[in-house]
């Protein structure tokens, strides 16, 4: 079918096209990227999901005519960046040299958290909170937002927030520079809105007409917003907390809680998005309790960015000796207090108050054992997925002194897991191994049973009912002193499975909502089979 000029409907043209292989070639991408700008008028987010497709395809052409793939590339990109943020970070900075780019030698560290905040301008959310260590872009990503929000949506105010002047100061200047700064191609991008005024006092940026609210106002969580500032389109937060000794007064942070609250919150009109950036020193911070009031709604999102990821390796080692390489981070995590460690760094916030394990009690070793045990136990916690942990420590035992020496801590459901923990007893040939019999659980113990038969090896295996969820943080409570006197692998030595199942124990708290308790059960069922169910050996003289 036809127009009445004869011509072929454009999405008809890419179809055949695609269907044909032309697209494959590089004129066939410049074209599909030529239709996209045909649909635009008429089929705007049509036009920008096929240009999105004309993005993928160029990268596979960059080994052809390099000059020519860049500038379709770039084209594309400039066509993209009012739709994708991704596209426009990519092109605003096109005109500086590489080394001084920030968001290119980040991108692929930074690819979570620049989609997240395209599905917060997609509304997919409406809250987007961001915990990352100090220095890997996290304020630079989020000025970059808003810049992009301003150029899009001018005639609505926006509002950016921190816990100090000086703070937000540098917030208005990096914002106004990458606008008014020709380094940057912000005007290429936006080419019809023009900045109607900048006042450095406020802090304030308008764009397009004169307004009552300006497009952009930063201003301090401690300064004054009533009737100077809005947020009609985007709230920006970041690093309300100063610092850990901040943090650790329940009346400052109560304090900050409500001046977010009733000077920053209700500022954001309804509809309005809403990003929170900062270092999660506590749990009771603004990021904490909004994830404590919203943690079941899908529309608010809380990313963690942390330090080292599973694997103890550097999340942030970007391109041109920029970020941060494994070694450094390790040898801070050496130097620094484990709590502020976590907090700083891994977005693990601080629950001081209420801890069963504090890091600074737990004892250590290097994960070489003394010799050959007196005897090897174990207990299992059984889960069956959904988030919990099938959770299993391997304990060795030397007179009076035992050794965690191995875990199986693994979400899976039974066909993982079963494999794995059958395994593990092959590998460590326990003399006795408890399963908690509770939601099946003994049979889940009957079944590791058969299959370590059937291989021939045979231990002592059985199955105890367990105490609901509140028996299970007393009992916890009570083996505490007993886990606190084992012998845990230090964090040099941890495997992945065994650094989680440490950085849950270690986090469980006595008073207060502990999402996951697995590690901390397991270890309690592991103290009471060692010291009151068998699982003692003494030796004594032989009667025959």
């Amino acid at each position: 079918m036809v127009d009445k000029e004869g011509r072929f409907p454009v999405e008809d043209v890419i179809k055949r096209n695609f269907e044909t292989g032309f697209y494959k070639t590089l004129d066939g991408v410049e074209h599909l990227f030529e239709c996209a700008r045909t649909l635009e008028p008429d089929k705007p987010i049509k036009a920008s999901k096929v240009a999105m497709v004309a993005k993928d395809h160029i990268l596979s052409h960059r080994d052809e005519d390099i000059q020519r793939v860049y500038n379709i590339y770039m084209r594309i990109n400039l066509f993209l960046a009012k739709y994708n943020f991704d596209s426009y970070m990519m092109y605003i900075e096109k005109n500086r040299e590489p080394e001084k780019q920030f968001y290119l030698p980040r991108r692929d560290n930074l690819k979570a958290y620049v989609q997240d905040l395209q599905d917060l301008e997609d509304g997919e959310i409406k809250f987007l909170a961001v915990s990352c260590p100090p220095r890997i872009g996290k304020s630079s990503t989020a000025i970059f937002f808003m810049t992009w929000q301003m150029g899009k949506y001018p005639d609505k105010a926006n509002l950016m927030s921190g816990h100090s002047d000086q703070l937000t100061k540098g917030f208005y200047k990096e914002a106004l520079n990458i606008i008014a700064n020709p380094e940057y191609c912000w005007g290429d991008v936006f080419p019809t809105v023009k900045i109607e005024s900048t006042s450095a006092e406020d802090e304030s940026v308008n764009l397009g007409t004169p307004s009552r609210f300006p497009t952009l106002t930063c201003r301090s969580i401690e300064g004054t917003t009533t009737g100077a500032v809005e947020a009609a389109n985007l709230l920006y937060t970041d690093d309300l907390i100063k610092d850990r000794k901040e943090s650790v007064s329940a009346l400052r942070m109560e304090t900050k809680w409500q001046d977010y609250l009733n000077k920053i919150l209700d500022r954001k009109l309804d509809n309005a998005k809403e990003l929170m950036v900062g270092t999660r020193w506590n749990v009771d911070d603004p990021i904490g309790r909004m994830q404590n009031l919203h943690k079941d709604d899908p529309m608010y999102r809380f990313r963690v960015l942390p330090a080292l990821n599973e694997k103890d390796e550097s999340n942030f080692i970007y391109k041109h000796n920029l970020g941060f390489s494994t070694e450094y981070y390790q040898n801070l995590r050496r130097t620094l207090d484990k709590n502020e460690w976590m907090a700083k760094y891994q977005g693990r916030p601080f629950k001081r108050e209420g801890l069963i394990f504090p890091y600074e009690e737990m004892q250590f070793y290097n994960g070489t054992l003394p010799g050959e045990p007196d005897f090897v136990i174990a207990a299992c916690d059984v889960a069956w997925g959904g988030g919990d942990s099938l959770s299993m420590p391997f304990l060795y035992v030397y007179g009076d002194v035992g050794y965690i020496h191995d875990v199986v801590f693994n979400t899976g459901d039974k066909t993982i897991t079963r494999p794995i923990v059958v395994g593990k007893i092959l590998l460590h040939k326990p003399q006795m191994v408890r399963f908690e019999a509770n939601n099946g659980g003994h049979e889940y113990a009957d079944r590791v049973d058969e299959d370590l038969k059937a291989q021939n090896y045979h231990t002592n295996i059985s199955s105890r009912m367990a105490q609901g969820r509140n028996g299970k943080i007393a009992r916890i409570v009570q083996y505490a002193p007993e886990i606190k006197r084992c012998y845990f692998i230090d964090e040099a030595h941890q495997s992945e499975e065994y650094r989680k199942f440490f950085n849950e124990l270690i986090s469980l708290v006595q008073i207060g909502t502990n999402e996951h308790d697995d590690s901390g059960d397991s270890m309690a069922q592991l103290m009471d089979f060692w010291l009151h169910g068998g699982g003692r050996c003494e030796a004594m003289e032989r009667i025959f």
